[in-house]
């Protein structure tokens, strides 16, 4: 299939296509077929934002999460909540409306996937440094949201394109207030 690209370009357009796919990525180049045939990288360096643990929290970090299975950026969140130390339930299911329902996340707040924690709800792409900083302060709300699926919070980073959010926290009664904005990051 690469043949007819010249030996110049095909490590190029490899290297375009793999940071494309995994993100900021540093690779080292083969010269021909054989080589990229074996190709294995020698330093694959992703870096998010959100991977900077800026909150420490020692309290329950068990938390399940549930998602649609065939939202891939869900799961990209859930990996970012590990790595922050949360332990994950990962629950897929099809009828995330009953679950949005059984928890009073109303439609202006709803995101992709929610996840429970201590009692509390986190709806979307909350960054886990807030989710851990809330769980702290324990207010009496309800849980937090990041409502949409803004560009650039975690699990649905694109590169330098990103959106300012602000994370919500919400409770019983309806009232929303802001917890966290995100102008720059």
């Amino acid at each position: 299939m690469f043949k007819s690209f010249s030996k110049l370009m095909l490590p190029i357009i490899l290297g375009i296509a793999i940071a494309g796919v995994i993100g900021t990525a540093y690779l080292t180049q083969g010269t021909g077929e054989k080589e990229i045939a074996n190709y294995q990288p020698k330093s694959i360096i992703l870096a998010s934002n959100w991977d900077r643990i800026n909150e420490s929290y020692n309290g329950n970090k068990e938390m399940t999460v549930y998602r649609s299975p065939s939202c891939g950026c869900c799961g990209i969140w859930v990996e970012h909540a590990e790595k922050h130390g949360f332990k994950i339930k990962d629950i897929k299911t099809d009828d995330m409306a009953s679950i949005k329902q059984k928890y009073q996340i109303t439609s202006d707040l709803e995101s992709c996937h929610t996840a429970i924690i201590d009692g509390y709800v986190m709806e979307g792409h909350i960054p886990a440094d807030d989710i851990k900083r809330f769980l702290k302060e324990k207010p009496n709300m309800i849980g937090l949201s990041v409502p949409g699926m803004p560009l650039g919070t975690p699990g649905m980073e694109a590169g330098d394109k990103k959106q300012p959010f602000a994370v919500f926290a919400f409770n019983k009664t309806g009232e929303v207030e802001v917890f966290q904005e995100h102008q720059t990051y």
